[in-house]
């Protein structure tokens, strides 16, 4: 069997690769090269973006010496740059909060990646990367079904839940019966040279402000319209959020809205950051073809947010409204939101707003 594993140079990938190779797969590694400025000797990257890209494509090329597997290094930068990161600005101009992970994967990683490697004459039969997920056969549904990972302190499902179910037939996660201290401690055995490489902690090195560009300061309001504030860019804020607001006052203040028409970030106490209800468009169902009626699953709203009872309704252009039994803090345009039958992905789609 043929796999392609997507190497980023992190512990978690290089297992991937390393598992696949013992069971006997033929393995060949690639990583994509993202980063379109001036490289940087700065060390490796603290995100998937940034300036010392060259130092995690050097780990990843030595890891696959170690294994003693094939290695192509593939330049997506303008695939990027059109699908990531200009998504990334222009969400952000419009108030939003993206979630760049959740387009990266099913637009890049296991498409513009995938479909490069094919282009470079590489075949191969599975795609697979190091993220903690489960692909199984479901005999009921007569298809793949996306799962949770076994760690579910390191379950990346949440990430992949946009992926098409042409996409989800060709992954491989080798890493989703595994947990993340059992992948550490294999490194290690394997003498691998990243064993002890800390994690990447976000999708860009240093913070989004070299991405943003320049600020365009604006005022902060309360709900009644009174200026409480300034804000240095909208950018820079993000529903539910309470420190660095830079404001003072009896009782703690969060953000409720982001007004790009104003220019301005609207400030409520805790109780205004609960919704009811949010509209979901560009639904992407995996584990169903589709909702022709109302149907109970839970539903996550961020990565971190624990999962809570919902209906979910179908509405026309591929949209959804999905209705929680109890309110959820910090319903954030922008996100995904993913729907879970136990364990089982059924779908996302992306949260257009918040209703009460």
């Amino acid at each position: 069997m043929r796999v392609v594993v997507a190497m980023s140079g992190g512990v978690d990938s290089s297992m991937a690769a390393a598992l696949l190779k013992q069971r006997g797969c033929d393995v060949t590694g690639v990583t994509m090269r993202i980063w379109g400025g001036a490289p940087s000797a700065e060390g490796p990257r603290h995100g998937c973006y940034g300036p010392g890209e060259q130092a995690d494509i050097d780990d990843a090329k030595q890891v696959a010496h170690t294994l003693k597997i094939p290695f192509h290094v593939l330049d997506l930068s303008k695939e990027y740059e059109s699908e990531v990161l200009n998504y990334f600005r222009s969400e952000y101009a419009l108030g939003r909060t993206p979630n760049p992970c959740s387009r990266c994967n099913p637009l890049i990683k296991f498409g513009a990646l995938a479909k490069k490697v094919e282009e470079s004459g590489i075949g191969f039969d599975y795609f697979a990367t190091g993220l903690y997920a489960r692909v199984e056969y479901d005999e009921k549904k007569k298809r793949k079904v996306l799962k949770k990972a076994k760690d579910l302190s390191k379950d990346q499902s949440y990430f992949l839940a946009l992926l098409s179910r042409e996409q989800i037939d060709r992954c491989l996660f080798p890493l989703g019966e595994h947990t993340k201290q059992e992948v550490r401690r294999l490194a290690a055995e394997l003498g691998l040279p990243i064993a002890v490489k800390p994690d990447s902690q976000d999708f860009a090195s240093g913070g989004y402000s070299f991405l943003l560009g320049s600020s365009n300061p604006g005022p902060i309001l309360d709900g009644q319209g009174r200026h409480l504030g300034e804000h240095r860019g909208i950018a820079y804020h993000t529903i539910g959020q309470r420190k660095g607001l830079g404001i003072s006052g009896s009782k703690p203040m969060y953000v409720t809205e982001i007004d790009p028409a104003r220019n301005a970030v609207i400030v409520g106490e805790r109780g205004e950051v609960y919704k009811h209800r949010l509209i979901a468009s560009n639904v992407n169902w995996i584990a169903i073809d589709g909702l022709e009626r109302p149907a109970e699953f839970k539903a996550r709203i961020r990565y971190r947010h624990q999962e809570a009872d919902a209906l979910v309704t179908p509405l026309v252009g591929n949209k959804a409204r999905v209705e929680f039994a109890e309110p959820q803090m910090a319903i954030t345009p922008g996100q995904t939101v993913v729907f879970y039958d136990g364990d089982v992905v059924v779908g996302g789609g992306t949260i257009e707003k918040a209703e009460e």
